[in-house]
């Protein structure tokens, strides 16, 4: 009976017993959900070899298949909902694999990630606590410490003494940047507005209590114009309050500008705000610029200022030996995120917070006396999240699996595939690098035959219709592409120094896949093309 609940020869049905059979792990438990698995890698092949990135139905067409709400009164066949998922589901996919997927942060996996899934899932350990995690408590240790060496280089012997310590922490395991950005400025604010006296600090007495105790008029976070929105977040759960999120003017090149920067702290302390901290960003969402870390180290040094990086996307750029030099001064960041699932290749969900002084995590710690107690070796009471899984299992294996060298070799790879894209669109007559790329990200738009010269010619007015005219071709030209489903890149909107104030639409290449080579560039362009002709005629 069990046997054939996993074949597929009887369905569960809802009495107690026959239901509870559904959670054994009889052999040959997977004989329906394999199906899937092989299917899933039989399109993986096929994305590769034909470059499809997406299924063909739109999204009105998607929205039909799940109106149903209502949930089933009796179980069904695991084969039926297999049946569901491949057509419905899988077949309908975002193919994010695929070497002609460009156009946002997430790319191929090491083969070796779906096995190390099913062990995950399998396991189904609970981080949050040592009795629902056990080896995994220590094994995400080790891999926050292996990380935080990487940004900060302490000596063999802090990690010794340090990494396993249950009561100091050198970060945290999270869901991803935006958890660990709102992490760090957690930890920030509770710096600033501390105990003192017979104030018993913010997280316990609460904002309007701690402004009124240090005597301040607000509170505020300072970031470049080119801040992720996890920013705006984490100002509005902090209680600093989104408007209170100041964007400081950047340079030509996407960085933020020390000098204004440290202007405005000046301002902000003259009005009475107080400054929960500082972000500086190691490869900017829209752009990958990467912003002065050393000096803005400097200057909050100076200042007294909290110093955060957000580093989701740039911080293995510190594997590559030739463009670690990019980020200079992270080491001397308060914290740093960064996302393992980005560009050091596990799948979603893991983030991680890192914190220079292994005792600040201590500042956000809580406890509950049936799990994460005081002094204990938990690692949910010094996180946002409480059940988490264990992602750090992922992290660890791409670690030993790819190595230094590995990383090395992907950083490199996409760092080239960008500066040899932006080589053919300098190169081109009709395309325009918006940005050049720092990382590997850049942006372009596509401009017809004769707008060069008219742009160059042109009067404020005239420029002004002429990039509104781009701005819908640019929107057209990027919808058609998505909906084509071979090939696809990203849009955003950009300030660009040489359009003043205008929002100018461009193109969003992300080239961290490793299964992207230059054929394929050529290959989005010459789609590009193609659908402006089309769209002409």
């Amino acid at each position: 009976m069990v046997r054939d609940l996993f074949l597929n020869k009887k369905k569960a049905s809802a009495d107690y017993e026959t239901l509870r059979r559904v959670f054994t792990a009889p052999e040959g438990r997977s004989s329906t959900l394999s199906h899937i698995e092989k299917e899933i890698s039989k399109n993986i092949q096929r994305f590769l070899s034909q470059h499809i990135v997406s299924g063909d139905a739109d999204p009105e067409e998607l929205e039909r298949n799940f109106k149903n709400t209502s949930i089933p009164e009796e179980p069904i066949f695991v084969s039926e909902q297999a049946d569901f998922l491949l057509s419905k589901v899988v077949s309908q996919s975002v193919h994010t694999s695929s070497p002609s997927f460009i156009g946002h942060m997430t790319s191929a996996l090491p083969y070796f990630m779906l096995s190390l899934g099913k062990i995950m899932t399998g396991l189904n350990q609970n981080l949050v606590k040592i009795e629902t995690s056990k080896a995994f408590t220590p094994l995400e240790r080790q891999v926050i410490a292996m990380l935080h060496h990487l940004i900060y280089h302490f000596s063999a012997d802090y990690y010794q003494k340090t990494a396993q310590d249950r009561y100091n922490s050198l970060g945290v395991f999270c869901s991803g940047g935006t958890v660990a950005n709102i992490t760090s400025l957690w930890v920030a604010r509770n710096r600033l507005l501390g105990p003192d006296g017979d104030f018993r600090g913010v997280s316990n007495d609460g904002v309007y209590r701690a402004l009124r105790h240090y005597n301040l008029e607000g509170l505020a976070v300072l970031v470049s114009k080119l801040g992720h929105y996890s920013l705006s977040k984490s100002c509005d759960i902090l209680g600093v309050g989104k408007r209170h999120l100041v964007a400081v003017d950047t340079d030509h090149e996407g960085r933020v500008n020390v000098d204004s920067l440290e202007k405005e702290i000046h301002l902000l302390r003259e009005a009475k705000i107080g400054i929960v901290g500082v972000v500086g960003i190691a490869g900017t969402t829209e752009t990958g610029h990467v912003d002065p870390l050393a000096d803005m180290a400097k200057v909050c040094r100076r200042q007294g200022c909290y110093f955060h990086i957000d580093a989701s996307w740039g911080g293995p750029t510190l594997f590559s030996e030739k463009h670690k030099s990019l980020l200079n001064g992270i080491d001397q960041a308060d914290s740093v995120s960064i996302d393992a699932h980005k560009q050091l290749y596990v799948p979603m969900g893991a983030g991680l917070a890192l914190f220079r002084d292994h005792q600040n995590l201590s500042l956000i710690e809580q406890h509950a006396q049936y799990v994460i107690r005081s002094g204990s070796r938990d690692l949910g009471k010094r996180s946002l999240e409480g059940s988490r899984p264990g992602m750090a299992m992922m992290v660890h294996s791409a670690l030993h699996v790819l190595g230094r060298k590995g990383y090395e070799l992907l950083i490199d790879h996409g760092i080239g595939l960008a500066k040899t894209l932006a080589g053919m669109i300098l190169e081109s007559d009709d395309f325009e690098l918006t940005t050049e790329p720092t990382l590997n990200i850049l942006t372009y738009r596509y401009i017809p035959p004769g707008f060069k010269d008219a742009l160059s010619d042109a009067g404020e007015e005239q420029l002004r219709n002429l990039n509104q005219r781009l701005n819908q071709i640019t929107v057209a030209i990027q919808k058609t592409q998505r909906a084509n489903g071979k090939t696809f890149v990203s849009r955003t909107q950009l300030e660009l120094p040489q359009y003043g104030d205008q929002r100018i639409d461009v193109f969003r290449t992300v080239l961290a896949n490793p299964l992207t080579d230059e054929s394929i560039l050529k290959m989005v362009l010459d789609e590009q093309r193609q659908i402006a002709a089309e769209l002409h005629d």
